[in-house]
């Protein structure tokens, strides 16, 4: 069998239309280590995981904490992502990296098929599903079926709408819950993040599903309240997640190649304040989740602790205003050990809140709306207070205010999903900065690299009479 060494890849194919060149060198293989004649569908997997929740944790602290106000920078007296100045360069990574690994998919995914492997099949593709859900949801239309062909001299793919996007994930999935089998082992090495448990990674496809069939609820000819109805009626065809043990979260163990995505964990600090909203709410709770994820404010001569105190996002005027040395995110969400959370149990169980609360499903929505919390909180490592509902300001209400109020922490430090359910809901309600631009609104996209504008341009030019304009604001098809 062939054994990892390092996780870094070359693609299998050129993908230069699409903003990214080729430049990775491929895996030494301990049977040749030079070059790569035949892959088994397991040699790809470990890295995927690895490189995709990596980026997508690193893009949560440097991004989607800034828009949602969880985090930003400090002193900070203009411009910047927490005052929606999103520029064009915005989304580059994002587009680069998750089309990066789309190749190794697809590659993977063609190497289960020639060993006949209906389980690695499946997992490729819910990770497919998994990655192009996050670009679909970050970009709008996006290449898709001329993707990652660069094999077959297809440099200028054309692109896919929303709509066909997340019909063909949406397939996928259900087609990858069918292929799971599991009386069959994974026999091509042992994978990071479930450990070859075919239940798992099954349950992981099934809860992907609801995610995104809620996520896709407003658009009526997708049908999405129906499926999940049926989704949640039939636990046995369509296992979930049903506790913390089985949810989607990476532990990094700091052992290479495992290591945290922060090379110097003191740079996630640096130049940094937890956000006034962020840290409010979590006084209010009286949380136990405040300090595992924030440090308590000091007097302005730093002497001492003033208990949790951020800074309002998007403020006007000098940092001089503050008396204070404000509160941070803690340095140890970072260091290894640490996790990196891709899709949680919590997450599933606000699923099933906000389906009972709009009557979809004959549940009770308190109950889910508890457990929810209550495995957001276990995740961490941390207790629930046996009285923690007992607070007016975490009671459950019957709104969905009070339940995405508690999912916006549920979702904490997992990629773009924070940004992505305010899109959704316009939930939780965010105050506005006196210093915000862009109108003071929420920009709802990234604007497509300037390479894929320049190398793709008739393709990009079609892809407008669909989205309309390529602007921050220009709304995606399941927002409109």
């Amino acid at each position: 069998m062939t054994t990892i060494k390092k996780f870094s890849f070359l693609l299998l194919a050129l993908l230069g239309c699409l903003g990214f060149s080729c430049t990775d060198d491929f895996e030494e293989i301990n049977t040749d280590p030079n070059r790569i004649d035949k892959i088994s569908p397991g040699t790809l997997l470990n890295p995927i995981i690895y490189e995709m929740a990596s980026f997508n944790t690193s893009r949560s602290d440097n991004f989607t904490f800034n828009l949602m106000q969880v985090a930003l920078p400090y002193p900070s007296v203009a411009g910047g992502v927490h005052r929606y100045d999103v520029n064009e360069n915005a989304g580059n990574s994002t587009w680069n990296t998750y089309y990066r690994w789309l190749s190794n998919i697809k590659e993977m995914r063609a190497a289960a098929g020639a060993s006949s492997d209906p389980n690695y099949e499946a997992i490729a593709l819910t990770l497919n599903a998994w990655t192009y859900s996050l670009l679909t949801d970050s970009f709008g239309d996006v290449p898709m079926e001329e993707a990652v062909r660069g094999d077959e001299q297809i440099f200028r793919p054309a692109f896919n709408t929303q709509q066909e996007v997340y019909t063909k994930i949406l397939g996928d999935l259900e087609t990858a819950n069918r292929l799971f089998d599991t009386t069959r082992p994974m026999i091509y090495g042992t994978d990071i993040l479930f450990n070859n448990s075919v239940a798992s990674w099954r349950r992981f496809c099934n809860s992907l599903r609801m995610r995104l069939l809620l996520r896709v609820s407003k658009r009526t000819e997708m049908n999405a309240m129906a499926h999940l109805a049926e989704m949640v009626s039939k636990p046995e065809e369509y296992p979930v997640f049903t506790s913390n043990e089985q949810a989607a979260i990476l532990k990094i163990t700091g052992i290479a190649p495992n290591v945290s995505p922060w090379g110097r964990a003191i740079d996630f600090t640096t130049f940094r304040a937890a956000a006034s909203f962020f840290v409010d709410n979590l006084v209010a709770f009286n949380d136990p989740r405040l300090p595992r994820f924030t440090t308590q404010a000091r007097s302005s001569d730093g002497q001492s602790t003033i208990g949790y105190k951020g800074i309002p996002s998007g403020y006007n005027g000098s940092d001089s205003q503050f008396d204070y040395l404000p509160s941070n995110v803690n340095i140890a969400l970072v260091t290894a050990p640490m996790i990196s959370v891709i899709m949680t149990y919590a997450e599933v169980e606000f699923i099933k809140a906000e389906l009972a609360l709009a009557g979809v499903i004959t549940a009770d929505a308190k109950a889910h709306y508890e457990n929810g919390v209550k495995a957001a909180v276990e995740q961490w490592g941390l207790t629930l207070p046996a009285t923690y509902f007992e607070n007016p300001a975490t009671a459950f209400d019957n709104t969905l205010e009070r339940l995405m109020l508690q999912k916006y922490y549920a979702l904490y430090f997992n990629d773009y999903q924070q940004w992505f359910e305010y899109r959704r809901t316009g939930l939780p309600v965010l105050p506005k900065g006196e210093d915000l631009l862009n109108n003071g609104m929420m920009p709802v996209r990234f604007r497509y690299p300037t390479t894929v504008v320049t190398n793709n341009n008739a393709n990009y030019k079609k892809a407008l009479e669909s989205m309309g304009t390529d602007d921050i604001n220009t709304k995606v098809w399941w927002e409109r």
